[in-house]
């Protein structure tokens, strides 16, 4: 396997509910700009290949009640990164499709081609939205489908080369070279086309979770870019890779809670189950020294595409992250940092898509 990415997740203030009784600062910096800017900063000069922004209409269960959502996040950002990929989750259950692929799309402009989608669904959210619960596996599963779908032929509903800007002729757009989408689907239509024009990667690199709904394999999310899949232990991680392996790249999820300079890793995790208790956890989970991680990665190289880290505390974790882990994957050529300049795409390996629209006209 030639690349192999390492992604870290970013909201709020760890994986542990009680993440924020170890943060630095007061609980209410965790919603601050200088917070959110302070992590990104770091998780990029640590070499990462792309951090997620995880989101829901519903308030976090522990710690402030509260979070901006992930688009927003991303978009504040990007202006001041050059190599990070910035991937925010946004729902498909309730979204409208048109509105996602035009926030998407502009996240792409606005970090230069560094944007991407993690396309979740939010079932419990439906009393938020004034609706009637309803949601069933199939049904949620097909909603996200089509929203992936409608998003993708969204972005291609401008050419390139659609956009003129002659100002002598007074010609600023070719209107040939823009197309309705016509998509009728069960629960909604569009016709389109985008408000924005393509993406500077053609297509916002999309990731779906294939824990959220379905195990089934990766068709299941129709043409996601990235599958993420868990597992309660590194057998049974690789396991469920190697199931969903097909032309979409596989990474996996992974919680990591690290020995630090002042505590180990199993005094940290007991201090913060001493406030609140989790159950076991659902995706592949370590715990312990920065040698090992780096052991249990390099093993997964070998598998997978990639991993998405969970810290337990990111302002414990993260550092330790960025000055024991990623420089040895680094120097041992397990992984690679980003190449400034290059999109999220380029930097996970994935081609630049045609147009399809501008295929049918050839």
């Amino acid at each position: 396997m030639s690349r192999f990415a390492v992604g870290i997740e970013l909201d709020g203030a760890g994986y542990h509910p009680a993440a924020w009784r170890r943060s630095r600062g007061e609980p209410a910096g965790l919603l601050s700009a200088r917070t959110l800017q302070a992590r990104v900063s770091a998780a990029e000069n640590a070499g990462f290949t792309l951090a997620t922004f995880d989101d829901s209409i519903l308030p976090p269960v522990a710690g402030p009640a509260g979070r901006i959502d992930a688009p927003t996040r991303a978009s504040f950002v990007a202006a001041t990164t050059s190599t990070l990929g910035l991937v925010p989750a946004v729902a498909t259950t309730y979204a409208e499709p048109f509105h996602t692929a035009s926030a998407l799309a502009t996240l792409d402009y606005s970090s230069r081609g560094r944007a991407g989608w993690l396309a979740t669904v939010d079932p419990g959210a439906a009393a938020a939205w004034g609706r009637e619960p309803r949601v069933t596996g199939p049904e949620v599963l097909r909603e996200q489908r089509d929203s992936i779908e409608v998003a993708r032929r969204l972005w291609d509903s401008w050419e390139d080369d659609a956009v003129i800007r002659d100002w002598r002729s007074g010609r600023f757009l070719d209107r040939d070279r823009l197309h309705y989408i016509d998509f009728e689907g069960e629960t909604f239509s569009v016709k389109g086309p985008a408000i924005v024009p393509r993406p500077p990667q053609g297509q916002v690199v999309v990731f779906a979770d294939v824990t959220s709904v379905s195990d089934s394999g990766a068709s299941s999310f129709g043409s996601a870019d990235v599958v993420l899949v868990t597992g309660v232990d590194s057998d049974a991680a690789i396991s469920a890779a190697e199931r969903v392996a097909g032309d979409a790249l596989v990474f996996i999820d992974l919680e990591v809670a690290l020995d630090t300079p002042d505590h180990r890793a199993a005094e940290r995790i007991a201090d913060l189950e001493s406030h609140i208790e989790l159950e076991p956890p659902g995706r592949l989970h370590f715990s312990g020294s920065p040698d090992d991680l780096v052991s249990l990665l390099t093993r997964l190289s070998r598998h997978v595409d990639g991993v998405r880290l969970h810290p337990a505390v990111i302002d414990e974790d993260l550092p330790v992250l960025a000055r024991a882990v990623l420089p040895v994957l680094f120097r041992t050529g397990v992984a690679h940092r980003p190449v400034p300049g290059a999109s999220l795409r380029a930097n996970l390996g994935l081609t630049r898509p045609a147009n399809r629209y501008a295929q049918e006209q050839l």
